[in-house]
């Protein structure tokens, strides 16, 4: 399973988004992460996308790491953040069936 996080910050809240950034925790090792990979515009801003990889039976305890992660940026104006949960095909299929 994965989670898709996507944020975005004007660029004159970059400086405080690196302060922050430096504090961050360190997730637990079965957390694989992808990213963050970043792309800047005028009209969005500061954009970053990171997945997070890890196993299904790690659900709960994930999504409270991550969710953590992100609390350290509440509060830097025009912070955004979404994080959605994405399946293989298999497993959605699996989720989805009906009986």
């Amino acid at each position: 399973m994965v989670l898709i996080s996507m944020s975005s910050n004007p660029p004159e809240s970059g400086g405080e988004m690196i302060k922050r950034s430096k504090q961050l925790p360190r997730l637990p090792e079965y957390i694989k992460t992808i990213g963050p990979y970043f792309s800047s515009t005028v009209k969005e801003g500061i954009k970053a996308l990171t997945i997070y990889e890890f196993e299904d039976s790690k659900f709960a305890e994930a999504s409270k790491h991550i969710n953590n992660l992100f609390r350290t940026f509440i509060g830097v104006p025009g912070f955004t953040f979404s994080l959605e949960v994405w399946m293989k095909v298999k497993d959605a299929f699996q989720s989805f069936a009906l009986p």
